[in-house]
């Protein structure tokens, strides 16, 4: 999905001239020592080298840093080398006889190696994955790189053939970042949220669905809504940076797509009116709240309040370059009362039923939203992850094989086969958050039963998985092999086009193993 948007302009030449007078040894063999120029000569204390047998050429990291202009970096712990251009990210580590790049597996004629401490990496490799031609002149003993012409295939990074591979990054309560010990502090932000992408991207992970709406408030400066608490611990205040922006860089450098995730109708995590900023909603318009079950909910039978929603997430699309909007279950709470009857009687002209009438609000705002998205932006992704039951087919024929205690829609009111059939969103992601012997929903019937839902439209298919139950007394998920049966059941249906997981913290923590699963899933041994 996501192409680049830089090509380098100039040709590039990277002159090697052979010296027989002192050769180096490499591996037991003799391998002649190489001098770098590049219009004037590169000073290096290790010279490159030619691998022999392979014939492979090794050039100190920084040639890539200095000469061709990527974004290098080198992670101690994991011995691997990380290697950034436009778009292209190519990750090489120590032993490993393949490389990621935009976290797709390609095979590597030679290991990234530590020689004198100075990291070396297969030049044409290397110079390939960045899109650049690499023309060796034996005569000439020399070696061209050249670009402008042809753009850089990048596997992965945007689905693709590999499908996409993704990890809900929870905001709110400051679940998987920032950091409630990062108040205040941008630079340990950053940090925490550039390693918390390295981490997901070395599991093979492609994509992050990050939560920039958590409660009525934004991760982003915004004319509509006040900044989120979970920034800086006082809602209203700013920090000294935009973080949106620096996440969607950090994500896009690493070949990654971004897709900002918003909670529409959760006003506040508590009925806690007097702690929300001045510009809130619920300060302002008073009248757009509804308490229920000691939370605040922005009402959505009240039209004003729906068009409101959609102008403060439109403020995202139209000024960051996001892949896509994602939406939770988080419409009308599952339980408890919900006390609506003042709009129920003021916006019902239709006369429906209050179930109907609620989910009648949703669909009109995810039909608002849907189209407000792809008129500004068709290229932005448009999708809802709603709860992992729709109906049980014991009140509806044509509803899943399964026994839930909640439906998405009897309990949520998210009518989501009208969202599918009439294609207003790109993708549905159902959390469906059990296991394969869980016999109330069974992992398989769920799958079974929204492939065919989906089946015969352009409404992609992601599984949302639920790491965060691993280790947990519920049948079926003592052993991380759970979830490598769920991605290997999903490869029966062509209709699920990737995999979301709840959440990052409960995939870094890697219980059970499940994050070395994953990896060794989606990258294979080294």
């Amino acid at each position: 999905m996501m192409k680049f948007r830089a090509r380098f302009v100039k040709w590039l030449t990277l002159t090697l001239f052979f010296s027989f007078v002192a050769p180096a040894a490499y591996a037991g063999a003799s391998s002649p020592d190489i001098a770098i120029f590049w219009t004037v000569k590169i000073d290096s204390d290790v010279s490159p080298y030619v691998v022999p047998k392979l014939n492979v050429t090794m050039v100190p990291l920084r040639v890539i840093s200095e000469n061709i202009g990527a974004a290098v970096g080198w992670n101690q712990r994991t011995k691997t080398v990380t290697i950034r251009k436009a778009n292209a990210v190519i990750m090489l580590t120590n032993g490993q006889t393949y490389a990621l790049v935009n976290g797709s597996r390609l095979p590597l004629p030679a290991s990234v190696q530590d020689r004198n401490g100075r990291i070396m990496v297969p030049l044409r490799f290397v110079g390939e994955q960045l899109g650049l031609d690499v023309v060796w002149n034996q005569k000439a003993k020399t070696i061209t790189l050249r670009s402008g012409g042809a753009s850089p295939s990048v596997p992965g990074g945007g689905g693709g053939d590999k499908g996409l591979k993704g990890a809900w990054i929870s905001t709110v309560f400051n679940l998987d970042w920032p950091s409630a010990g990062s108040y205040g502090n941008t630079e340990r932000q950053k940090a925490e949220f550039a390693a918390l992408l390295d981490e997901l991207q070395e599991m093979g992970l492609n994509a992050v669905f990050v939560q920039v709406r958590p409660a009525g408030d934004a991760l982003y400066p915004s004319a509509l809504v006040p900044w989120s608490k979970f920034l800086t611990g006082t809602q209203g205040k700013a920090p000294d940076y935009d973080p949106l922006a620096f996440m969607i860089g950090e994500a896009h450098k690493r070949g990654m797509e971004f897709h900002a995730w918003f909670n529409p109708f959760r006003a506040s995590t508590d009925a806690n009116i007097g702690a929300l900023a001045p510009n809130h909603a619920a300060r302002l318009h008073p009248d757009w709240i509804v308490e229920s079950g000691g939370k605040l909910y922005l009402n959505p039978g009240i039209p004003e309040v729906r068009r409101h929603i959609v102008d403060a997430i439109m403020e995202v699309v139209n000024g960051y370059e996001i892949d896509g909007v994602h939406l939770d279950d988080y419409f009308y709470p599952s339980s408890g009362d919900f006390p609506d009857e003042a709009a129920f009687k003021a916006y019902n002209p239709e006369g429906l039923e209050p179930g109907d009438w609620r989910r009648s609000n949703i669909n009109a705002f995810v039909k608002q939203l849907g189209e407000s998205i792809h008129a500004a932006k068709p290229d932005v992704e448009f999708g809802i992850s709603p709860f992992g039951v729709w109906r049980n087919r014991s009140v509806d024929p044509t509803g899943s094989d399964t026994k839930a205690s909640v439906t998405a829609y009897d309990n949520m009111y998210a009518d989501v086969r009208t969202w599918i059939r009439n294609e207003w969103i790109d993708y549905v992601a159902p959390q469906i958050y059990w296991s394969l012997s869980f016999a109330n929903a069974r992992y398989d019937k769920l799958v079974d039963w929204w492939a065919q839902e989906v089946r015969g439209t352009d409404v992609k298919l992601y599984i949302g998985h639920s790491p965060y139950k691993l280790g947990t007394n519920e049948a079926g998920w003592q052993s991380a092999q759970e979830i490598v049966r769920q991605l290997e059941y999903n490869k029966r249906y062509s209709e699920v086009k990737g995999d979301l997981f709840f959440s990052a913290k409960d995939l870094r923590s890697n219980p059970l193993g499940v994050a070395d699963a994953l990896r060794e899933y989606y990258l294979g041994d080294e």
